[in-house]
This record gives C-alpha cells, structure tokens and sequence, in this order.
C-alpha cells in the first residue's frame, strides 16, 4: 500500500462526503479510491468511514485521523517546497483574516514584524467576527479560534485555547453565582449573534450518570447579544451579565478582581487556535512562513502574558 497516496485518497473523500467526487477530482474511477480505502482501514485495524449508497461520514477514529492526515500532507507539501524553493524568497501579496478581539490583540502586533523579516512581501489583515468565505473573498488564510465547522479547508493548530464563563462582581452580587451549567438559563448571558464565529454554543464538561462525564454544548439566551467579542468583554466588565470568554482576554481582570471565573468545575477542555486555509497542493511561500511564525511566537511561554 502506498501509505502517501492513501492517506490523499482518505482526505480527499472525507473532504468531499463522496466517493465519486473525490474520484472526478483525481481522474480514476471510484473503484479504484475505494479500494485505497479499503486497504487503509485494514492496515489501522479501524473502521475511517461508514459509507451508504447516499452519503459518506466519517467516524469517531476517522474524525481524529483527519485532522492528523491534513497536518501530516500539508507538512511534506512543505518540505519539498522547502528543497524546491532554494534560496527563493517569499514575495506576492499575504491576505489573512483573524477574529476581530484576538486579532488585535495577539495577530496585528506580528503582522509588520513578520513582514520586517520578509520585504518582499506585502500583507492585508482582515478583522471581523463573522466566517470569512477564503476562497470567495481572495483571502490566503485564516485565523480561527475554537471549534472548526466541518469544511473543506484545512487547518493547522498553532495553539490551545481555554474558555471560562466570567462575570463582574456587581453581576454576582446582584443575581447570584450559577453552580451548575444548566442555571445559566436564570442568568443574563451576554453571547455573540448568529452571523459570528461562534457555531456551537458555550462547552462544559458535565458529570453523567455513571460517574463519567461529556461534553456539552449550550446555547444560552440573554437580553444582549453582539457580533463583536470586544462588545461583550466591555459589558461583562461593566456588570451587564455573564460572558464566555477566553482566558487570553480576561486572565488580568481575574486576577485584579475585576471578572470572576464561574462554572470552573465545569470547564471544557482546552480547544485550538488554528490557521486554515484552501486546500492547495503547492502552499506559496509567504502562507507557510507566515504559518511558521504564528507557532513559534504562540509557543513561546511569555507570549500571552501582558508586558
């Protein structure tokens, strides 16, 4: 089995929800594709896929092995650029989108730093709330924080991202402390409007009745609601109800005593902050650099702390 060529064929039709469609894109017959699968899942011992005579979906493993094959052909994609490329050096036009709170704070700083490495490139940063279509409205990548929509594009995790529900004291002063996820129905939760990123609704881990726990995700409803996250820190802060927030935005006013952290035995574990973009089989230059460079200041330990 062509390990490379297998793992193409598996994102290739988990991508496209077809077998017939990823079979068209690469010019062989569906046969032939489903053979590839077929020899893949028996070599991981795992069922990737359950396939019906309408629709395709991908399993729990296969879920999981997606996001691995992605990372895994968009590195060697990488690589033979990198022996291709030689000594060329990034140039064209970089266009990125980020979230407008994040993007300010933690991708617009790094912006003309990375183009001080990089002349020859020019680059226009995009900030808003809402899912940019990258492919429709030109853009090279995004930045993106949280749960990924199931799409074609694909995604890099550059980061780990925690939320936490916060509230101002004067709230909790006011209205009480929620103690369990489900009270949040009583509160004024202050929640970004439907044409923002936020998809899935706020996540909790809850305990089960066998002693387990899962995730749950729930679409609280409040007076206010915004598609600017800056809009919602600001009326948290000010004691206009209970936000969910991630910990890069609210850290220092916890600790100064500003917002308190509610529901923390609930917390779900930590999600990503990712940079996606269209699938592409020779990524340019100036994209995988620009990759590069967001993981390598998103790990180093003093980045997220405030100067």
């Amino acid at each position: 089995m062509d390990k490379l060529k297998a793992f193409e064929s598996f994102v290739s039709v988990a991508t496209r929800g077809s077998l017939t469609a990823a079979a068209r894109a690469e010019g062989v017959a569906p046969a032939i594709m489903g053979r590839r699968l077929d020899a893949l899942e028996e070599h991981l011992g795992v069922k990737l896929l359950v396939r019906t005579t309408r629709r395709i979906s991908l399993t729990n493993e296969g879920s999981a092995f997606l996001e691995d094959c992605q990372r895994l052909l968009t590195e060697v994609a990488n690589a033979e650029a990198s022996v291709s490329a030689g000594g060329v050096k990034a140039s064209g036009h970089l266009r990125i989108t980020a979230p407008a709170g994040f993007g300010r704070r933690h991708v617009a700083p790094l912006v003309p730093l990375f183009r001080a490495l990089h002349p020859e490139v020019a680059i226009s940063l995009n900030l808003s709330d809402r899912v940019v279509d990258l492919a429709g409205e030109g853009f090279d990548c995004a930045v993106r924080v949280g749960d990924l929509p199931d799409s074609s594009l694909v995604s890099v995790r550059v980061a780990d991202n925690r939320r936490l529900c916060v509230a101002a004291p004067q709230y909790l002063q006011r209205r009480g402390t929620p103690q369990h996820p489900s009270e949040l129905a009583a509160h004024d939760c202050l929640t970004l409007s439907s044409d923002a990123s936020q998809t899935r609704g706020w996540a909790f881990r809850v305990p089960t009745a066998t002693g387990a726990s899962e995730l749950v995700h729930i679409r609280p409803g409040g007076p206010l609601d915004c598609s600017d996250g800056q809009v919602l820190y600001d009326w948290c802060l000010a004691g206009f109800g209970i936000a969910w927030r991630s910990t890069w935005e609210v850290e220092d006013e916890i600790a100064a005593g500003q917002l308190v952290a509610v529901l923390d035995a609930f917390a779900a574990p930590p999600n990503g902050i990712y940079v996606v973009f269209p699938h592409a089989k020779h990524l340019p230059l100036r994209v995988r650099l620009w990759i590069d460079y967001l993981k390598h200041n998103y790990s180093q330990p003093g980045f997220w702390k405030t100067p």
